[in-house]
Formats: structure tokens, sequence, C-alpha cells
């Protein structure tokens, strides 16, 4: 369905599309997926209405949104601490923004430390806890808009007037959804690092609600060791458990290589001349 207008945001730019309800007094009318095909907003619906004409309130899924719009502001933020921890060679290489988790590919040559991503988070959520303002400034000239410093998003095609999104010290060249402030983010945590091909990283990272569902799984686990190593102190035990392991494997070794030597001893006497 294509409305004559829409506050439904249509996939664009590494940003999944909206989803939500179309709604007038006869029917309700699921719509599962917003696309955007050539300028124009194309709503994928559950079902086609009774009705077409007829006239709808279109509503957004506004929890789905706003978890969107988190995770696409984070991925300004993380952009900005990467080119401050690794370097200002760093230039995205493409992105997926979801409301589960976001997707950063970006340009490096060597893998990312355990370090560096600790720094990385730590900036972006000192970002966060900053709570910086989103100042956009629309129908800007591109020229202009370079001129200020404003990062172009890779594979992206722009017009003559551009969108600017600034969070403080990150400012990009942006059409998608964000947060009203960086404060709503809440929580950023990195997922996972790899490769995807040569000179090209891939961050994966959650924000918000599944940040703190992933450190409250962490605390399970780590409840749990405790529970059966019976020792709150977790990394002494275990380097305890592997040290004993080493010091059994040698032992049962030493009594392979007896039992070895006895029984060629046993052998060697049972051979007739």
């Amino acid at each position: 369905a294509i409305l004559n207008q829409t506050p439904f945001y249509g996939e664009m730019g590494g940003e999944v599309g909206d989803t939500g309800v179309l709604i007038n007094d006869e029917e309700t009318i699921k719509v599962i997926d917003t696309k955007k095909e050539n300028g124009v907003s194309v709503h994928i619906l559950e079902r086609i209405p009774t009705t077409p004409e007829a006239e709808f309130m279109a509503c957004v899924d506004v929890a789905r949104r706003r978890a969107t719009e988190a995770n696409h502001s984070c991925t300004h933020l993380l952009d900005q601490a990467l080119r401050s921890v690794l370097g200002e060679h760093v230039e995205q290489k493409g992105s997926l923004v979801t409301p589960d988790y976001l997707r950063f590919d970006f340009s490096h040559f060597e893998k990312v430390t355990p370090e560096q991503i600790r720094a990385v988070e730590y900036i972006v959520n000192e970002r966060i806890r900053e709570d910086l303002p989103l100042q956009e400034y629309r129908d800007t000239p591109l020229e202009e808009a370079k001129k200020w410093g404003a990062i172009a998003l890779f594979g992206e095609k722009y017009g003559d007037k551009v969108r600017i999104v600034n969070f403080g010290p990150s400012t990009e060249l942006c059409g998608g959804t964000h947060t009203s402030a960086t404060g709503t983010i809440g929580l950023f945590k990195i997922v996972s690092e790899s490769a995807i091909s040569a000179g090209v990283r891939r961050i994966e990272a959650v924000t918000g609600e599944a940040a703190e569902s992933m450190v409250y799984a962490a605390q399970d686990i780590i409840g749990s060791v405790e529970q059966i190593i019976r020792s709150p102190k977790i990394v002494q035990a275990i380097e305890k458990m592997v040290e004993n392991n080493a010091a059994l494997g040698r032992e049962i070794e030493e009594m392979r290589k007896e039992k070895v030597a006895s029984l060629a001893e046993h052998i060697a006497s049972t051979v007739q001349p």
C-alpha cells in the first residue's frame, strides 16, 4: 500500500523499515514492513484492506522504532569512537540497523584487540552518559556540509541538499531515524568483532535492554560457575584446577611409561633364545 502521507520509515541506508498498523472504524491491518522504492514509502500489509479507498490512521510500532533509533544513533557514536581509538583511517564500509542489534563494517588492517574494544565501548558509553542532544540541519547544501566536516556514509548517494546529524563530536550525513538525545540509549555493549574481507572488520553490538540482558546473562554464568567450583574466587580456582589437571596428566604419563617399560621387560624375559 502507498499512502498519501505516512509516519513510517522505509528501509534505506542500512536501517530496517518500520512496522505497525493501519486503523479505521472498520478494520485494523498490520504493516509487517516498509520499503523505500524510488523515493516512495511502500507499506507491506498482512492483507489487503476491505475498502482500499477508505481513510486510515497510520500507527508506527513506537517501541520497535525507539530501539532502532537507539541502535542507529550508536552507529554514529561507534564510528567516531573507532576513529579516536584506531585512527583516522577508519572508514565505514556498511551497516545494518535493527531494533535488536546493530552491525558496523569498517576499514582496518588488523584485528581489534580486547583493550581497544574496551576503549571504544568506554567512549560510546561516555557519550551516552553525557546525554548529548540530537542536532540536525536539514536541506543543507552538500558542499557546505563537507566544509563542516560531516562524514558521508559508505555507499550512499547524496543530492544537492543533505541532512546533517550531530551528537557532540560526531557529525555525519544521514537520512535515518535517531534518538532525541544519547541518554535514551542507556547502555552500549559490543558482542563480537571479526574480519569479513581483506582490510574490512565487522562489529556487532547491542544497546538498551538488549545490552542489559547481555550483562545479566554474564552474571548468571559467573554465578553458576561459582556454585560448581564452590568458590567466589573464580579465576584463582580455575587456575588451580588447570595446574592440578596438568600435574595429573604428568603423573598419568609417568605411569604409562613405567607400565610400558614393565611390559617390555616382561616380554623380553619370556622370549626363548
